[in-house]
């Protein structure tokens, strides 16, 4: 595990997503209400740290739901399953960012 540091992540200019390792992620969705957005991020860290629990204890079963916990937190927050935008543009997450449109953008933030 590393250390988190305090040099921001950067994220694309519309702010869709976020890059980490020179790849895209599906940042959260902006429209979601503060406390809403609080509450799901918590289940989230809920979750994640579920994992960690069934991990150490090699319970698969509870490592399951646990993922499922992870998955749906992250669904809820827009970081998966359908895109939050409505203009139609394609999701790009997951992608390396060299090789979609935030290209020539992300070349002159490295």
């Amino acid at each position: 595990m590393t250390a988190p540091t305090d040099t921001p992540v950067p994220t694309t200019p519309d702010g869709r997503y976020i890059v980490v390792r020179g790849r895209l992620w599906r940042a959260a969705n902006p429209h979601l209400p503060p406390g809403e957005r609080q509450a799901l991020v918590a289940k989230l860290m809920d979750a994640r740290r579920e994992v960690g629990r069934a991990q150490r204890a090699g319970d698969a079963d509870r490592l399951r739901a646990a993922r499922q916990q992870v998955h749906a937190a992250k669904v809820a927050l827009g970081e998966r399953g359908p895109v939050w935008w409505d203009d139609g543009a394609p999701d790009y997450n997951r992608h390396l960012a060299r090789n979609t449109p935030y290209a020539s953008w992300y070349a002159r933030q490295e």
